[in-house]
């Protein structure tokens, strides 16, 4: 996956990974593409090639991070057009064939078992809703006008990244009831249709996620404070390269702090460090952890003795 580039032909990027072909299509790259290569179909769809390859590179390469130097020449134009896109697919088209498969997929069952299983699905159709909304009606915004050069007070990235949920999760418990709670009277194909679905657009809203917290925050962070973003980068990049899975003394500080309930901007005022340093190490927390979640950083305090259970009664 290495090779990816915008001199190969757009057939051979879909040979290394069939699942681009969603990709490109988001952005504006459809149908049949003949001998072209990335380039000559970017150009044609007025796209950056750079950028497409970069977001090939989030979807085909284990680990990946774009480096500095990646997105300062990326278009964040053309990652706000492929979000925008993500969006309408997931609302419009995803949640719709959902929807019709679980109706049919439990139409042997009670009703009150219908029942708790529409109410599931519509929590989270309400919730992917609103996530949306806010991207599509501030976050995307916001950056319009920081590439127009126009400042907007009283929003910056800081809010989107304490306020960005994994949407992901509540789909993973759905996928978990499908496969393990429906009654046998269930057809057993179309349970393995939509589990098949499911797991793909689980693994697709994982990619979309990674896609904004590593590719948009930093090439908006760029935009917002370019010098500042590129130190940031640095110290968290020899951060990382130590390797080390123990928690600093710092970051313990910091997440006793996650789990009394501070958000990010009061953990910063709390411990006198910027809130880019608040996310740094929240960063490396969950890295070294591997817990994402506010509640389970929690649950993790309290079994390392950092925090007393009895401080939440």
């Amino acid at each position: 996956m290495d090779v990816f580039s915008k001199n190969m032909k757009v057939s051979s990027l879909l040979e290394a990974n069939y699942y681009l072909m969603m990709v490109l299509a988001r952005v504006g790259i459809e149908g049949s593409c003949g001998e072209k290569t990335v380039a000559e179909a970017c150009e044609q769809a007025g796209l950056d090639p750079d950028t497409i390859i970069m977001l090939c590179k989030v979807y085909s390469v284990p680990d990946y991070k774009p480096s500095v130097d990646d997105l300062r020449r990326s278009h964040i134009s053309d990652v706000l057009r492929y979000l925008h896109q993500s969006h309408d697919y997931y609302l419009n088209t995803a949640m719709k064939e959902i929807a019709d498969s679980i109706e049919k997929l439990i139409e042997p069952c009670r009703e009150s078992s219908k029942k708790v299983v529409w109410e599931f699905f519509s929590g989270y159709q309400v919730e992917l809703k609103k996530h949306f909304e806010f991207e599509e009606g501030e976050v995307i915004p916001y950056v319009q006008n920081l590439i127009l050069g126009r400042s907007m007070p009283d929003f910056n990235i800081d809010r989107f990244e304490e306020t960005h949920s994994n949407i992901e999760d509540k789909l993973s418990d759905l996928k978990n009831l499908v496969m393990k709670s429906l009654p046998h009277e269930c057809d057993d194909l179309l349970r393995i249709r939509l589990l098949q679905f499911i797991l793909a657009l689980e693994q697709d809203l994982t990619s979309h996620t990674y896609v904004e917290d590593n590719v948009l925050v930093p090439m908006v962070r760029l935009l917002e404070n370019p010098h500042k973003y590129h130190s940031m980068v640095r110290i968290e990049e020899e951060e990382e390269a130590q390797h080390s899975t123990e928690l600093s003394d710092r970051e313990k500080e910091i997440l006793v702090s996650v789990a009394q309930g501070l958000i990010n901007k009061e953990i910063a005022e709390k411990h006198h460090i910027s809130v880019n340093t608040v996310i740094t190490h929240r960063k490396n927390i969950t890295r070294k952890t591997g817990i994402k979640t506010v509640p389970g950083l929690t649950v993790y305090a309290i079994l390392n003795n950092l925090i007393d259970i009895n401080t939440f009664e």
